[in-house]
C-alpha cells in the first residue's frame, strides 16, 4: 500500500481514530493541539495500542518527540513545528516525515529536509481555521506535483468527496480530509464512500 493512503482523515480524538480504523481506513493523522508533553505522549500509546494489528497507519502530528518516545512510525510536521523540531532525531528514529507547505519559500525550506511527502493547503477555503494564506486553486497542485517528483504530494483544505476527481486529475497522490468526515451527517457512510471513491480511482 502507499504511504500516505489516497485517502487520509484528520482527526483530533481517540473516538474519531477508533471509528476510522474499525471501518479500515489506511492512513490517519491524529492532530490534537496544546497538550503538555505527558498528555501528548499518553495518547499516542493509546492511538498506538488502538491501531495495532490493523491495516492502519497512524500519523502524529507536532509532537515529534512523544512520538519518538511512544516508537510511533510516522510524524507530520507544518512549518512552525518544523522550526523546532530535531529533525535528525526523526530520522535516527526512523519516523517518516510529512511536511505542510504553502508556498514556495516554505516548499524550498520542506524540501531542505527530504521528507517522505509534502502537504499543500489550502485548495479551497476552510471553516475549521484561520489560515494566513489564501486558497490555492487546483492548478496549483499540478504546479507543485512538477516541482517535487516523485514525492508524494497531498492535498489538504476544503476538500469533498464530490472534488476528489479533479484533486487526483492534477496530480495529487493523497488527499487530507477533516470536516467531510468529522462534520458529516452519516461519517461512517461518508467513510465508506471515499474508500470505494479512491479504489475505483487506484
Amino acid at each position: 500500500m502507499p504511504y500516505p493512503d489516497r485517502f487520509y482523515p484528520v482527526i483530533d480524538s481517540l473516538t474519531w481514530l477508533a471509528r476510522l480504523t474499525m471501518l479500515g481506513v489506511g492512513t490517519v493523522q491524529l492532530r490534537a493541539k496544546n497538550l503538555a508533553h505527558i498528555d501528548a505522549l499518553a495518547l499516542i500509546n493509546d492511538a498506538l495500542k488502538l491501531t495495532a494489528g490493523t491495516k492502519t497507519k497512524l500519523v502524529i502530528n507536532d509532537y515529534w518527540q512523544a512520538a519518538i518516545e511512544a516508537r510511533a512510525q510516522h510524524v507530520h510536521l507544518g512549518q512552525e513545528d518544523l522550526a523546532k523540531a530535531d529533525v535528525g532525531a526523526i530520522r535516527r528514529a526512523r519516523l517518516t516525515l510529512g511536511l505542510s507547505t504553502h508556498d514556495d519559500e516554505e516548499l524550498a525550506n520542506a524540501l531542505k529536509h527530504k521528507p517522505d511527502y509534502i502537504a499543500l493547503g489550502p485548495i479551497y477555503e476552510t471553516t475549521l481555521k484561520k489560515m494566513r494564506f489564501a486558497p490555492q486553486g487546483v492548478a496549483r497542485i499540478t504546479e507543485w506535483k512538477k516541482k517535487i517528483g516523485k514525492i508524494p504530494l497531498v492535498a489538504i483544505g476544503g476538500i469533498t468527496l464530490e472534488k476528489a476527481g479533479p484533486i487526483f486529475a492534477a496530480g495529487a497522490n493523497s488527499i487530507a480530509v477533516v470536516s467531510d468526515i468529522t462534520q458529516n451527517k452519516n461519517p461512517d457512510a461518508r467513510v465508506r464512500a471515499w474508500l470505494g471513491q479512491v479504489a475505483k480511482a487506484a
